[in-house]
């Protein structure tokens, strides 16, 4: 079976691709049956050079494009790729570190006393107390 898929070859840290169809079977750094395009997605603005036509042709010879490049295609407006694409497996979410109590490591912030009347009010609203007997 035919793939159409990319096929790295940029140095370490730097990855430019080759669009190219080969054979399912062959090593991803093998022999390809042809060379249809390149990617280099470094560079801005993203460098994709391809032939639909082509990529129609060998899709039309029974070429199967891989799930990165009818994605990508799908994105040049090549019609037709939806087919080809894969879901992907939902990622599994992180989980929220826990949040903990603050128990005695803080002390808790003392409240302003409630508003007291001055003591000017105080004495004037009440009689003043009377000095005990001895």
């Amino acid at each position: 079976m035919l793939k159409i898929r990319l096929q790295r070859i940029g140095r370490e840290g730097r990855p430019v691709y080759r669009i190219v169809v080969a054979e399912h079977t062959a090593a991803a750094k093998g022999k390809y049956i042809a060379l249809l395009g390149r990617y280099d997605p470094l560079v801005t603005p993203k460098v994709f050079e391809l032939d639909p036509q082509a990529v129609e042709t060998w899709v039309k010879k029974g070429a199967k494009p891989s799930s990165t490049i009818a994605r990508i295609l799908k994105g040049k407006g090549v019609k037709g790729m939806e087919a080809f694409i894969d879901d992907m497996p939902s990622r599994k979410k992180k989980k929220e570190p826990e949040v903990k109590p603050a128990t005695a490591v803080a002390a808790p912030a003392e409240q302003p006393p409630a508003e007291q009347p001055p003591a000017e009010q105080v004495s004037a609203e009440q009689p003043p107390a009377e000095p005990p007997a001895a």
